[in-house]
């Protein structure tokens, strides 16, 4: 990027005084009215989603057993899938905030 702009500064004298190289561009984070309304909102909604996960996992663990201790191949199936479905929502849900402040982070990096 800089080296673009060398090149153009060299280019074009004139317009040097007209292009800024810094960009100083910080959000604003208190600008959005309701902004903590909707933190808590969506702190709610990943408590309850990990709270879901976790009893979807143990429902699932039970169906996976009683199919697998019964003979019934078909409940047991569906016993495992909805055991990794579960497991994949709470690794996601727990997730997500440390995925949002990484790229936030990586974002602010970007110049």
């Amino acid at each position: 990027m800089s080296a673009v702009l060398d090149t153009l500064t060299t280019a074009f004298p004139a317009a040097a005084g007209l292009v800024s190289a810094e960009i100083d561009v910080t959000p604003n984070d208190s600008g959005l009215p309701g902004i903590a309304a909707l933190r808590t909102i969506v702190g709610a909604v990943m408590t309850i989603g990990l709270i879901l996960s976790v009893l979807a996992l143990i429902i699932s663990a039970i169906v996976w057993g009683f199919g697998a201790n019964s003979s019934n191949p078909h409940l047991a199936s569906r016993g495992k899938i909805g055991v990794l479905i579960s497991c994949g929502a709470a690794i996601i849900t727990g997730a997500s905030v440390t995925l949002i402040n990484f790229f936030w982070n990586v974002g602010q990096t970007v110049s």
